[in-house]
């Protein structure tokens, strides 16, 4: 019977030992529903869980879009915080959810550490978002949907240009109407729907979509104010 993990080899960029890793092979990555944020629910196994690859032997946890290189001083900056208290421990085999949060959280110092793009910094901690959120902890979930639409906002200043920007947009749109924060989520949408420059189609029909649960989140709450709260509003 074929497992749904396989191993693969990693070579870690800081320590150069090589490692072991886990995957979840294609056939087994079944989905079940998809959040408006793109979050994937999946029916046996998360290959999320098996993102982050972790070395054993320095500690150090990245993602296939980290970057290789290495300056000096981060380095330096990797052995104080992580290398030096880092006692050998392997992730190689299947992830708990808790192992799972763990590698993440390594992976996210291991990327402020290297001074990775804000886009690898956003992505980790909007996964952390939905691993809590898998959890039904929304207080978590928040907490890190608050970091992670930080990161995308410096995203949207610093490497808009690069990127796909309707989908970035979107997301900020979304991630601002999931935290409350009803009038920057429609600002988002508003943006994307009425901008003659974005050809994403599926963005906008998404965007469209959300302005109008938005502008009905808002209505409910509206409803629920006591009059003399309605009448400031």
């Amino acid at each position: 019977m074929v497992e749904p993990l396989y191993e693969i080899s990693v070579k870690c960029t800081y320590c150069d030992n090589s490692f072991k890793s886990m995957k979840v092979r294609p056939s087994f990555k079944k989905a079940s529903k998809t959040d408006a944020d793109f979050c994937v629910h999946y029916k046996d196994i998360n290959p999320d869980y098996y993102v982050v690859r972790i070395c054993p032997y320095c500690g150090y946890a990245h993602t296939e879009n980290f970057s290789d290189k290495w300056k000096p001083a981060q380095r330096e900056a990797f052995n104080e915080k992580v290398t030096k208290n880092w006692s050998r421990r392997s992730y190689s085999g299947e992830r708990t959810w808790d192992e799972t949060v763990q590698s993440y959280k390594l992976a996210l110092l291991s990327a402020q550490i290297k001074e990775e793009k804000s886009r690898v910094i956003a992505g980790l901690l909007h996964h952390l978002a939905w691993l809590y959120r898998s959890k039904g902890d929304w207080e978590q979930e928040k907490r890190f949907l608050t970091f992670a639409l930080e990161a995308y906002i410096h995203v949207y200043e610093n490497e808009g240009m690069d990127l796909n920007n309707a989908r970035l947009m979107y997301l900020m749109g979304e991630l601002n109407r999931r935290l409350g924060r009803y009038n920057e989520a429609v600002k988002w949408f508003s943006r994307i729907i009425n901008d003659r420059k974005i050809m994403d189609a599926a963005m906008i029909r998404a965007s469209r979509e959300q302005w109008t649960i938005t502008r009905e989140d808002m209505m409910a709450i509206r409803m629920e104010l006591p009059e003399e709260m309605k009448q400031a509003t």
